[in-house]
């Protein structure tokens, strides 16, 4: 597999401009003589979308839920970065691209990181004159707040609602796009497969979710937009119909996959509370900024917390990092929050979770300014948990969140697969081992606003204006192999359910391939998804028809992708033998008990490449550092 970054020369700084200025272009006139497929109408989605079609491209939208509005990129809450600098911290493009880098620990691109910080304060020009409803200060500037990770205030944030408020933006932009003729949005659809045409992305292939029935669709680009895979662990906070399923049969048609155990844990979420539980709940990273994070001394003290004295308080983030405090970055709260539990020192009955107390705060600042901050954050907690946080600390426990890994993009964001490009979620590119919050509406944006629209023509300009015809034989083929994997799922007629084989398997690979991992536990995943993968092809029970509505059958499809999937992230992990971002190898830690990384043997992206009836290949893309040197990451 060749793995060209086309990354630019020149100067840190001059790279992206060097890159357009030397990127071909498709005159105005041209641009109507090409169809782009979008699958996905998340932020990344909505804005690739959105910006192709006023650039005067002809644009397919396709979108799984009945409305973009109801893509995934709603459920974002605490914020958007940007190095606009307004408090005059310190902050600046290099500083963001810096936090960046190491947040990640120096797992990603430089070129691709700066690029990111460069655009940053463009997304947020953009979205202001979008109507984006951003909080702001008493004399009405631009508020921000501080993040994991970062000693300046650089999140822009609409209460806990940023991404609904910014999808909102995009979703105007689309549908102005729609009311113009640019952009046909076909809802309710599923992709199935991919379909090439001499080795390059020309169409696809997808169900409609309310009909059954398969369609064909034909482009001269395919752009997938399909966000993360974090719900292979079944219980994350993901949307219950996030998959992996797009960009798994992209995998499986030539494009390699990048780093895919590179899975994101976020330590603010609502604790497991039951069996019958389908998914977990996000609270706003951006509570760490006045709440507290603390467990009790004594190991087994299960008094209510407002029997605990100050003095019988471990306020062990404080403690253990005074430099940043409860805002370390993620996997470093994570972890810690982790170790305490396993110390027995974890509150509520499971003792898998901890406080976030924001008594200090309110006592210092006033019932009212914390509610005006976090008011619809708390009362979403409330609703789930029935309690109050104004009047007793939340419980909170790290849950899987977002995933770094995806499709492998060079710096077009076109994947190794001509024609075919991966934006926000779906790629890998620029959060490396760990994501740094407020980055992920950041990259979605970025990617879909401004670096697809100024790329994509450098391919374009190069492909013929001929239309492509959906009656080809590799349309056929790609719509009787999707057929054949229907037909397969409703014939086995076995006794467990869809859910069932899901639930085993989240279960498989949360404690095997978690917040920690060992040689040992990713071989026993290894050999329990192997078993499952072969009892789900002989005992699984799908009922209906495939031409119908049919939701099990929807998410039959997904799990079955997901179990083999499954199986290369372990794969991913075991060949990882170092402590990186949110990925701790147990056997891989310092004297101090702290995670150790190898640069000298694991500096560099795995791209996995898929090979028909065995085992996938691992190609590797080299990490280079001109601008940072990698150094050991110390919040403390």
């Amino acid at each position: 597999m060749k793995l060209d970054a086309k990354i630019p020369g020149g100067p840190l700084a001059e790279k992206w401009d060097n890159h357009r200025f030397a990127s071909k272009l498709v005159s105005p006139a041209n641009r109507r003589k090409y169809e782009i497929i979008v699958v996905g109408s998340g932020l990344a989605g909505s804005s690739a979308a959105a910006t192709l079609a006023e650039q005067g491209y002809r644009v397919k939208n396709f979108c799984l839920q009945d409305t973009p509005r109801r893509g995934h990129s709603i459920a974002a809450q605490g914020g958007i970065n940007a190095a606009k600098n307004y408090q005059n911290d310190g902050d600046s493009i290099f500083r963001l691209f810096y936090d960046t880098i190491k947040g990640g620990d120096f797992r990603a691109r430089e070129a691709n990181v700066y690029r990111l910080a460069q655009i940053s304060n463009r997304i947020i020009d953009q979205a202001v004159a979008q109507g984006v409803p951003f909080a702001r200060d008493y004399g009405g500037q631009l508020a921000n707040r501080s993040f994991g990770g970062a000693q300046v205030s650089r999140t822009f944030y609409a209460r806990g609602q940023t991404g609904q408020q910014l999808l909102l933006g995009a979703y105007g932009a689309l549908m102005r796009q729609v009311k113009q003729g640019g952009v046909e949005i076909l809802a309710r659809r599923e992709m199935l497969e991919l379909v090439t045409i001499e080795g390059e992305a020309r169409g696809i292939v997808t169900r409609n979710l309310l009909t059954g029935e398969t369609e064909r669709h034909a482009a001269h680009a395919v752009v997938l937009a399909t966000g993360g895979y974090g719900n292979v662990y079944f219980l994350s906070t993901n949307a219950m119909s996030s998959n992996v399923s797009a960009i798994w049969r992209a995998h499986k048609k030539g494009a390699g996959f990048a780093n895919p155990s590179f899975v994101q844990i976020h330590p603010t979420c609502i604790p497991v509370h039951g069996e019958h539980q389908s998914k977990l709940t996000l609270m706003s990273e951006s509570l760490r900024n006045d709440g507290r994070v603390w467990v009790p001394k004594t190991p087994g003290d299960k008094r209510p917390p407002n029997q605990i004295p100050e003095a019988e308080r471990d306020y062990y983030l404080e403690n253990k990092y005074p430099a940043f405090g409860n805002m370390v970055p993620r996997d470093v709260a994570s972890r810690n929050a982790k170790e305490q539990c396993d110390l027995g020192k974890g509150v509520t009955e499971t003792g898998l979770a901890v406080y976030l107390d924001f008594a200090g705060a309110i006592e210092r600042n006033g019932a009212e300014a914390i509610r005006k901050k976090y008011g619809n954050l708390f009362e979403m907690y409330e609703r789930i948990t029935g309690r109050d946080p104004m009047r007793q600390p939340m419980t909170i426990y790290p849950a899987v969140h977002y995933t770094m890994g995806g499709l492998w993009v060079d710096y077009e964001l076109m994947t190794t697969l001509p024609g075919l490009y991966a934006l926000g979620e779906a790629n890998f590119s620029d959060h490396g081992a760990n994501r740094l919050g407020a980055s992920a509406l950041m990259q979605g944006l970025a990617d879909g606003y401004f670096i697809l629209p100024a790329t994509i023509g450098n391919y374009l300009a190069g492909t013929s204006t001929d239309p492509v015809d959906p009656g080809r034989e590799e349309f056929k083929q790609a719509e009787r192999a999707a057929a054949e994997r229907t037909d397969r799922l409703l014939t086995i007629k076995g006794k467990r359910t869809v859910d069932d084989f899901h639930k085993e398997l989240g279960r498989i690979m949360w404690d095997h391939c978690g917040i920690a991992r060992n040689c040992e536990g990713l071989e026993k995943a290894q050999t329990l998804i192997t078993a499952l993968r072969e009892e789900f092809w002989n005992n699984l029970v799908v009922p209906g028809r495939g031409p119908d509505l049919n939701q099990s059958l929807e998410r039959a499809g997904r799990v079955a992708d997901f179990l083999e999937f499954a199986e290369m992230i372990v794969e991913d992990a075991l060949a990882r033998e170092e402590s990186c971002g949110c990925h701790l190898r147990e056997e891989c830690r310092t004297e101090e008990h702290e995670p150790r990384r190898d640069d000298e043997h694991f500096s560099h992206v795995a791209v996995w490449e898929h090979r028909e009836n065995e085992r996938p290949r691992m190609n590797l893309e080299h990490l280079s550092f001109e601008n940072v040197a990698p150094g050991r990451r110390s919040y403390k």
